[in-house]
């Protein structure tokens, strides 16, 4: 055996990304006050878009506990629903409400994802602290803590997306939920450095999802529920952790068996800027329409165009879409479309559906909807092309726009104004215009699933910062519940 063949088992000390990751969740100190503002509009609209999918039968199928019967009184809740769960499957139930619908906030770099599908583990611990706390005669934890926790979960997730790329080499986004789940929920629950190393590092040796059913010809109703999969994930790895269970310091960077090389093509991970509150101050929202984030200046610009086509459907020749190269890859797609899932990441639907309705909403992805050939007949009448500026500006660190242009072309030869949108009412140089809105989105969920009264209620409990801030967090939890489940 030659001197190579020898391998140590001596231990190394934990990977670099390891160590800052959990240095972050455990000890630093959030001063953000523009980070805190917009977690608070965030809370309120992942919990909007929590509402709205309660609507619709294929999510509420998936929730309330594994088997029948396994619940647990005093155990953390679910909102909307009189579900309670332990903390691991109330989890995967919020997490799968939050991102139902595609509807929920957004952040777009080298990776894609929503950072609040990381809510799902927040509240579910946050509400099983705050009702042990109040059983054991001591404080509950606030609504302020559990921002600070969606503060760094967001930067988690989305530092880790900035120049490592997942979808390259096939891994879906939901691998960094469960990353930043797994440590926020680690040091929510007390958990040490070492611990959240631990927790941590076997968030990473589970691997990542494949993308496959967010692709054609596979793409279905999984990526509504991988989120909560993956978040619930990160609460299981972190109540694993506080028993004093091992880790695997290099998780990421043993050779041949570690993350880097299995999983990655041998490339280490960069992280360009320390953890601090950039992502939640950035973070994009989905405000006016519920379609995959890269389509949605698209569907702007489509509406825009509406009244000008409404009446000429029939004589359209071909219609120009320009988009991101992101955007072409992930959401260029023809031929038939299986299922609801499928709509709404194809960036043709979301087009077509507001040039003849002058709407775009989640009942459109449904198959009532889709049934008219109208819509079809457009998609086969629209070429997407990547504009190389959007590309550009996409990428860019001090734009991330998410670009798109949309011209109508008819059989006489005239055509439609090109209509181009460089970045939607959820962006960050749009807060001002997209925060009222975001608010109307909140409060017409919560009229359209509570009583009157428990709806008042609720949102009497946003309508103040420093009020909702001070609120433990069972009382808020207590608040959103309903008497019959939901499901």
């Amino acid at each position: 055996m030659s001197a190579h063949d020898v391998k140590s088992a001596q231990r190394p000390e934990p990977d670099a990304v390891l160590g800052a990751i959990a240095a972050y969740a455990r000890n630093f100190t959030v001063h953000s006050e523009p980070a805190y503002d917009t977690a608070r509009y965030c809370l309120m609209d992942t919990l909007a878009c929590a509402f709205q999918a309660l609507k619709y039968p294929a999510c509420r199928k998936l929730l309330g506990p594994v088997v029948p019967g396994a619940v647990m009184p005093g155990g953390a809740r679910v909102p909307g629903t009189s579900f309670e769960l332990d903390p691991v499957q109330a989890a995967f139930n919020i997490g799968a409400m939050i991102r139902w619908l595609d509807f929920n906030d957004t952040w777009l770099a080298a990776e894609w994802g929503h950072p609040s599908d990381n809510l799902g583990g927040i509240l579910a611990v946050a509400d099983y602290l705050a009702r042990n706390a109040v059983m054991s005669g001591k404080t509950p934890p606030s609504v302020r803590e559990v921002l600070t926790a969606m503060i760094k979960a967001h930067e988690i997730q989305g530092v880790l997306a900035l120049e490592n790329s997942f979808n390259r080499v096939g891994l879906d986004h939901v691998l960094l939920v469960r990353v930043a789940s797994t440590a926020v929920v680690a040091g929510m629950l007390g958990a040490s450095t070492g611990q959240i190393v631990n927790a941590v590092s076997n968030a990473w040796i589970d691997g990542g999802a494949l993308r496959t059913y967010r692709h054609a010809p596979n793409t279905g109703s999984r990526k509504s529920w991988a989120a909560g999969d993956a978040s619930s994930r990160g609460v299981r790895h972190a109540l694993i952790a506080l028993t004093g269970e091992m880790g695997y310091p290099s998780a990421l960077s043993a050779k041949t068996w570690g993350f880097y090389d299995v999983l990655f093509r041998g490339r280490t991970f960069s992280l360009p800027q320390p953890f601090g509150s950039y992502v939640m101050e950035n973070v994009l929202f989905k405000i006016s329409y519920p379609a995959e984030f890269h389509a949605q200046t698209a569907v702007e610009a489509a509406m825009t165009l509406h009244p000008q086509v409404r009446d000429r459907l029939a004589d359209i020749e071909r219609i120009v879409i320009e988009t991101q190269e992101p955007g072409v890859r992930i959401i260029d797609k023809v031929g038939p479309l299986a299922n609801p899932a499928d709509r709404d990441h194809c960036i043709q639907y979301m087009v077509a559906v507001p040039l003849i309705f002058g709407r775009l909403t989640a009942a459109d992805y449904e198959d009532a909807v889709a049934a008219d050939a109208r819509i079809d007949a457009l998609r086969a009448k629209m070429q997407v092309r990547e504009n190389p500026t959007f590309t550009q500006e996409y990428y860019a660190a001090d734009k991330r726009y998410i670009g798109n242009a949309v011209q109508v072309f008819f059989r006489d030869g005239s055509h439609s104004a090109r209509v181009q949108v460089d970045f939607p009412v959820g962006h960050r140089k749009r807060r001002a215009e997209g925060m009222p809105l975001l608010v109307g989105k909140f409060t017409a969920s919560v009229d359209a699933h509570f009583a009157p009264k428990q709806a008042e209620r609720i949102k009497a409990l946003f309508a103040k910062a420093p009020q909702l801030d001070a609120l433990p967090v069972n009382e808020l939890m207590a608040a959103l519940v309903t008497n019959a489940s939901a499901a």
